[in-house]
């Protein structure tokens, strides 16, 4: 009995040497395949092989400060200070001149010395490594990493190198001395060939190679991962890579800008270092205005003269006439050059000489700049050969003329001296709202001018036949598409006086314009009254349906809330026998007692942007 479990003992022993080999290789291929993995995963130069040469980058060659920037700084500092005091104007004009002198040196240092920099290809340098890093390491963290994390991750990568070479080196002998082994026993138990291999070229141990090689497997698989520590200091030298690259940037960016700006200042403002800007040109100007205005009233009065004489001469009245027309033509010329004057001299006393207006107060720059050129003071009533329009004056009276080849509307309002200011400031926050580029939906102010002969203030605005949309609507109604097209301008020009702060309070169908069917316009209102008279006026109505928004009616003030209601009202009284889905869902968001679209919302509406795109199409 003892015999056969010591023989069972010995078969199970032997049956365990018999697999021990296999075993052992095939943990072996498994970490070598794992090894494989670690390395086709990492390139050759190891983890932050690009991260150090970025390093490099951001250390070396760096555009550092330009000398002269510090001194362009203290230049400008002085200069806008200057700039802002306008007391003791001869004293000041003289230092700000000298300072404008040191300013100029500075200027021109600080662009030969900028001019030599590589900021450009620096600049797009910088940008790639950036946008590499973040690729491969993801955001970063602007916390302070310390100076010395960039001797810590280069001391800590040489230190890393060596160590994988080493643990690299023992893996690859090991694994050889294993292969090795393994080609001589093939050879020596191969018996259908000759071989030169005996059995003493064969190690005995091979338990003992295999170790070997799965020992240092195993010492570069751990050298290969990364705990805490490295981590730590691979991630700090990347914030300290990615704050070095945009605090360059910045420097660059600020650079530009100063070269940018002295440029400008350069082109624009040494050209007149000590020569400041005069109003002859405009003084001339105004002596020929006033020349022509004597002729123009006098010829006027000829042909008034002639046309009352007992035996009348046509030929020579319909002469006199066009002498009228000519002069009135070649004085309104004149004008537009003024005001076109007024601007340049204008601009300059904003940006660079603020005492233009105080050196030269016959030019009257102060009231021009105080509403953006809306007032024309050479202007008035009996320059213009003016027809009145009857059917629109029951309020205040109104004339159709033209004006340098464009025929307008001049409106006569009737102001004492204690409500002038408040119209101009209205009047004067319109036009603002009226006066950008680009397309503001708007009816424009070309003018505003004070009677001579008469106490009127008078407004000039294009005239437009047939615009009002009650007139439209009453000859030939808007069809969908094109009271689409209508009120999308009515609403751009609710946005753009919104913007300004202005409530309309004044939106009728008698004060919303047609142009051409494809485009709206919101008119102008009565300058002389507050938004509450304009909105509680008996004309807010559309037919039969009331154009005042329920609060106003409740005693609160009007606010741009108010607009989008009559907006709303408008938009029903147009199409209130064809409201589609899309046009019942705005209506909701406008008809309501609070939280009404505005009208920036209501562009972005599904109704106006799907006909709008259709009509850009």
């Amino acid at each position: 009995m003892m015999k056969q479990e010591a023989d069972a003992k010995v078969e199970e022993a032997d049956k365990r040497l018999e697999r021990a080999v296999g075993d052992k290789l095939s943990a072996l291929a498994k970490k070598v395949e794992a090894v494989r993995g670690v390395r086709e995963g990492i390139p050759s130069s190891t983890l932050g092989n690009s991260l150090l040469q970025s390093i490099n980058v951001v250390t070396n060659n760096c555009i550092s400060t330009p000398v002269a920037m510090e001194e362009l700084d203290v230049a400008w500092k002085e200069y806008s200070l200057l700039q802002d005091m306008k007391e003791e104007l001869d004293n000041l004009i003289g230092k700000r001149n000298s300072v404008r002198k040191v300013l100029a040196a500075a200027v021109d240092n600080y662009i030969q010395e900028v001019d030599k920099l590589p900021i450009r290809g620096r600049m797009d340098t910088l940008q790639e490594v950036g946008a590499s890093l973040s690729a491969v390491f993801g955001s970063f963290s602007m916390e302070d990493v310390g100076d010395q994390v960039f001797e810590q991750f280069c001391q800590w990568k040489r230190q890393k190198q060596l160590e994988t070479q080493a643990v690299r080196k023992a893996t690859e002998e090991a694994l050889e001395s294993l292969c090795c082994w393994f080609d001589n026993m093939a050879k020596l138990l191969n018996l259908s060939n000759k071989t030169c291999v005996s059995l003493s070229d064969v190690p005995v141990s091979v338990d003992g190679l295999v170790q070997r090689a799965e020992m240092n497997l195993c010492k570069e698989l751990n050298v290969s991962l990364q705990n805490n520590q490295d981590i730590k200091i691979v991630s700090s030298a990347f914030y300290k890579v990615m704050q070095q690259i945009q605090k360059e940037q910045n420097l660059l960016c600020s650079i530009q800008e100063k070269y940018l700006l002295s440029t400008l200042f350069k082109e624009e403002v040494l050209q007149r270092q000590d020569n400041i800007p005069n109003v002859e040109e405009l003084l001339t100007i105004k002596k020929r205005i006033k020349n022509l205005r004597s002729q123009l009233r006098w010829k006027m009065v000829e042909e008034g003269s002639m046309e009352e004489a007992e035996e009348q001469d046509f030929a020579e009245i319909k002469k006199k006439k066009e002498e009228i027309a000519e002069t009135r033509n070649v004085l309104f010329r004149e004008i537009s050059r003024e005001k076109e004057e007024y601007r340049k001299l204008s601009a300059l006393a904003n940006d660079s000489f603020p005492e233009l207006p105080l050196l030269y107060p016959e030019a009257d720059l102060l009231s021009y700049m105080r509403t953006d050129g809306l007032v024309v003071k050479s202007l008035d009533r009996d320059l213009f050969c003016a027809e009145p329009l009857r059917e629109l004056s029951a309020r205040r009276p109104l004339v159709c003329t033209e004006f340098q080849g464009q025929r307008v509307v001049l409106k006569g309002y009737s102001v004492d001296e204690e409500a002038e200011a408040r119209m101009l400031e209205r009047a004067t926050q319109y036009y603002r709202a009226s006066a950008p580029s680009e397309e503001t939906g708007l009816l424009p102010l070309l003018a505003l001018f004070f009677g001579k002969s008469d106490p009127l203030v008078y407004v000039m605005v294009p005239y437009f036949a047939n615009g009002p949309l009650r007139a439209v609507q009453k000859s030939n109604p808007l069809n969908t598409a094109e009271t689409v097209a209508v009120m999308r301008g009515v609403a751009l020009g609710l946005q753009s006086l919104h913007k300004f702060g202005i409530t309309h309070g004044s939106l009728h169908p008698n004060n919303v314009f047609v142009l051409k069917r494809q485009q709206g316009m919101v008119g102008d209102f009565d300058f002389t009254r507050t938004t509450e008279q304009r909105i509680s006026d008996a004309g807010m109505i559309a037919g039969s349906l009331s154009l005042i928004p329920p609060e106003v009616g409740q005693g609160q003030s009007p606010s741009p809330a108010s607009d989008m209601y009559t907006f709303g009202c408008l938009l029903l009284w147009l199409k209130f026998s064809q409201q589609d889905p899309k046009l019942q869902a705005l209506l909701s968001k406008l008809l309501r007692c609070s939280g009404r679209l505005t009208a920036s919302e209501v562009l972005s509406d599904d109704y106006f942007l799907e006909v709008h795109f259709e009509q850009q199409l």
